[in-house]
């Protein structure tokens, strides 16, 4: 089977594990990865980027010559990728741009002009109901009427292509996988001290932005509500944005400061010693999205990657049910009403005062994250999708 995938996600070679993983599961598959070849991370203002053609046996990222340096929407690839497809002759063709992608149009039309015959799939994370005017609207026609199946990044992205008439296969899965060598329970003791948090403390964590839409003004004020708990407990925060001034301001009302542990964001191999200091970790994500008036502005918790970094680590997770949390956590951890303070609070207590259920739920997230969510169980997937297809 030759895969062919198409992104700028890959243009970091961290996240290829996944199809590096799928190369490797059967002697008789193949992976091209196309990437542009050059790309701007964050808009037109950051630095370029320019890509490097690696391979690693079965498995290869490729360059490709590109239009658009920063837009996903409009990437589209030059002439140097009809010879690259004319030359792999893949059996399928995924292009990880969206509905509406040019870049996915045009391997549509490639893959016909070429006479291919390839099974063509994109992914999305697109999450929230949208209304399109031509010509968009014809584009994203085009496009699923093109698509011999979707992978969503979660449920609700799911059923919105189902609304907007997609009647073929569709997946639900996260984009990228977690490395479970590197995300897995690993005692932190110096760490810890070099935080002055104690051994005997419950250690209630954050990873993320600092920001409104990351629901982290309402953990203040469930943390406010465990200022008399009996047993010890500190929170910690990793990340950076601009909420964190107005964040300080609320932990000094509360009286709580003195419990609050800062920390700005670290290198990515360094996030898991911090979740490894925690005895749970909340994301408590608030939707902004504006349902009546159907219109493209707000956000809703696309998937919540840090939950299942948590589970690797035996941490248990606490998230609000926004978006995709709740089908992420299922019954590996907490869920409560996105907004609601007195809930979250809760939550929070339950395991405070259970070590069993903290026990309980780390061992049952753990599992669900080396079942469903590692690269290899996250390969495993999308190869039984492809035959599916294929068959």
């Amino acid at each position: 089977m030759r895969v062919l995938v198409a992104s700028h996600t890959y243009i970091v070679d961290l996240n290829c594990e996944k199809f590096r993983t799928l190369a490797r599961l059967e002697p008789d598959i193949e992976v091209t990865i196309v990437v542009p070849k050059r790309w701007r991370p964050g808009g037109v203002q950051k630095r370029l980027v320019e890509t490097h053609a690696w391979q690693d046996d079965r498995f290869r990222v490729v360059p490709i010559s590109n239009f658009s340096q920063n837009n996903q929407g409009i990437l589209t690839f030059g002439w140097d990728l009809v010879r690259l497809l004319k030359e792999f002759q893949p059996h399928v063709m995924q292009v990880e741009q969206g509905s509406k992608g040019l870049a996915y149009a045009e391997m549509i039309t490639l893959n016909r002009l070429l006479g291919l015959q390839a099974k063509m799939l994109f992914f999305t994370w697109w999450n929230l109901p949208y209304q399109l005017k031509f010509p968009v609207s014809a584009l994203e026609r085009y496009n699923l009427n093109g698509s011999d199946g979707i992978i969503s990044g979660n449920q609700d992205g799911a059923d919105i292509l189902r609304d907007r008439g997609y009647h073929g296969p569709i997946r639900v899965m996260p984009q990228l996988g977690i490395d479970e060598t590197l995300f897995r329970p690993q005692p932190q003791p110096a760490l810890a001290d070099s935080l002055t948090i104690a051994a005997d403390d419950f250690v209630i964590g954050f990873v993320g932005r600092f920001v409104p839409e990351k629901g982290l003004l309402t953990l203040m004020q469930a943390l406010g509500q465990l200022k008399e708990a009996a047993q010890s407990w500190k929170c910690l925060l990793l990340g950076r944005g601009p909420l964190k001034a107005e964040l300080q301001q609320q932990a000094e009302a509360l009286g709580i400061s003195d419990r609050l542990r800062w920390v700005e964001s670290v290198p990515h191999d360094d996030v898991p010693r911090y979740i490894n200091l925690m005895s749970t970790l909340i994301l408590p994500s608030e939707t902004t999205y504006q349902f009546k008036t159907m219109t493209s502005v707000g956000w809703k918790e696309q998937f919540g990657h840090v939950l299942i970094e948590a589970m690797a680590c035996q941490v248990p997770v606490i998230g609000s049910d926004s978006g995709e949390i709740p089908y992420v956590i299922g019954d590996a951890g907490l869920v409560f009403p996105e907004g609601d303070a007195d809930s979250l609070s809760d939550r929070i207590r339950s395991l405070l005062e259970s070590p069993d259920r903290q026990t309980h739920l780390s061992k049952r997230g753990y599992d669900l994250a080396m079942e469903k969510y590692t690269n290899r169980a996250l390969a495993q997937q999308v190869l039984d999708f492809y035959r599916e297809l294929l068959a």
